[in-house]
């Protein structure tokens, strides 16, 4: 028997147990990264085999308190199908409408942190300053500002605006990113949470900037683009080094 049998409630599916393991892992990762907003921000993934209904975070909840037994289950309408907590009506508007949006998405994660806000209330957006920045940049997309709760019409233009998109930057609000699994999204995060450090450290240097030319810019581009079929090698990898992370007591490089 293996060890998610072991841990994983009779009521819940295997593939469902497994996406509730990875999607606290995310919670924690966003901890341990910094990217934590107290109890608020959301991340989010659909159910596998029921397309209406995602997990999300129970709302009061600190990220380092969730765990795969405590996420929600919310269908589109609202309703809590499992679980003992609120839910974020924000998170509700604005995951409900990208998972409405991409049907393919299975992985929603956003955030308030102070770099991604920072570069969501630049007029210029996201700048090629750095390998992470361009090798992301054409995935990104833009979201004007307006308040989502009871917002159908705000929700509706959300899933609009982020089209057939990796990454949107909400102005004056904060960063989102989708993905096929929790693994992609987190990828995407990453990549440009990083690049809005760089952009805010070295516009805040006052000084002349360099940037890459446009064929390298585009060769990298190319060569990041995700494939078709399903999430890049790589970023599975990287994902499962995480989760190793996760798993190891402070002390584990003395053994």
């Amino acid at each position: 028997m293996t060890k998610i049998a072991q841990l994983r409630p009779h009521k819940i599916s295997e593939a469902e147990w497994q996406l509730r393991r990875d999607l606290a892992a995310c919670y924690r990762l966003f901890v341990r990264f910094g990217w934590t907003d107290l109890i608020f921000t959301h991340l989010t993934a659909r159910v596998p085999g029921h397309a209406d209904q995602y997990l999300i975070n129970p709302y009061g909840l600190l990220f380092q308190e969730i765990t795969a037994s405590n996420l929600l289950k919310v269908d589109f309408d609202g309703n809590v199908l499992a679980g003992d907590h609120p839910y974020n009506e924000a998170g509700h508007a604005i995951h409900t409408a990208v998972l409405r949006a991409r049907p393919e998405i299975n992985a929603v994660l956003h955030s308030h942190t102070r770099a991604g806000m920072a570069v969501s209330c630049m007029q210029g957006g996201l700048q090629p300053f750095s390998q992470q920045a361009n090798e992301i940049m054409q995935f990104v997309c833009y979201h004007q500002y307006d308040f989502s709760p009871g917002n159908e019409a705000e929700c509706r233009r959300l899933g609009q605006d982020l089209g057939d998109q990796w990454l949107m930057i909400m102005h004056n609000h904060g960063l989102l990113s989708v993905g096929r699994s929790v693994a992609e999204a987190f990828y995407f995060l990453y990549m440009l949470e990083n690049a809005c450090k760089v952009q805010v450290d070295v516009m805040a240097c006052g000084g002349d900037l360099i940037t890459p030319s446009a064929a390298s810019i585009k060769r990298l581009a190319d060569h990041a683009r995700p494939p078709s079929e399903q999430p890049a090698d790589y970023m599975d990898m990287a994902w499962a080094a995480l989760l190793r992370t996760l798993e190891q007591p402070p002390t584990s490089y003395q053994k």
